[in-house]
């Protein structure tokens, strides 16, 4: 299995809010290793930590990060530049449909942005269950730029406040000019 299959494929790293930090697949089969006379493992965990290792910050197992996923596109990108359309790669996996990766690349940033964009009642993944975020006219137009989002559902989790990464939504927004 090469690196676009797993990265592309929804039961593993491909949410439909972004690429997630750990495959999806680590939720029902942890990775474990022994070492030192200890059994350590990694399971995948969409949102919020759920134990006290690392300081009880260990949120990196499964949600989506903004700084990664940007890098990730500009990368294909960049692949694009070089491969051309020629090279098409399949998206998502076990679909049957083939795209350029430029066309991956736009796959990616259209899955970022429908974090915070409204879905078809309405709704934005980024405020998750919150009904006052959600339809309250004081608050439903004013988005927070999450430290990372839940790997499954793009609710916004983390610090709100002050995450400036994030911000790389304004790029994805902006159109892109194709240079042959």
């Amino acid at each position: 299995m090469n690196f676009w299959t797993r990265m592309l494929d929804e039961t593993e790293f491909l949410s439909d809010y972004g690429v997630r930090s750990v495959s999806r697949y680590h939720l029902e089969q942890p990775y474990q290793i022994h070492c030192d006379g200890r059994n350590l493992g990694v399971q995948y965990v969409p949102g919020e930590a759920d134990s006290g290792l690392f300081g009880g910050n260990s949120n990196w197992r499964g949600p989506i990060w903004f700084p990664v996923n940007y890098l990730i596109i500009e990368s294909l990108q960049k692949f694009h530049h070089y491969y051309g359309d020629d090279f098409k790669i399949e998206c998502p996996t076990r679909s049957g449909q083939y795209i350029t990766i430029n066309q991956v690349a736009q796959e990616l940033s259209a899955r970022l942005t429908r974090i915070f964009l409204r879905d078809s009642t309405g709704r934005r993944a980024v405020f998750g269950e919150c009904q006052r975020l959600q339809t309250d006219e004081h608050f439903r137009d004013y988005l927070l730029f999450h430290e990372y989002f839940h790997g499954d559902t793009g609710r916004g989790v983390g610090a709100s406040h002050q995450t400036g990464w994030t911000g790389l939504l304004a790029k994805l927004f902006q159109p892109r000019k194709e240079v042959h």
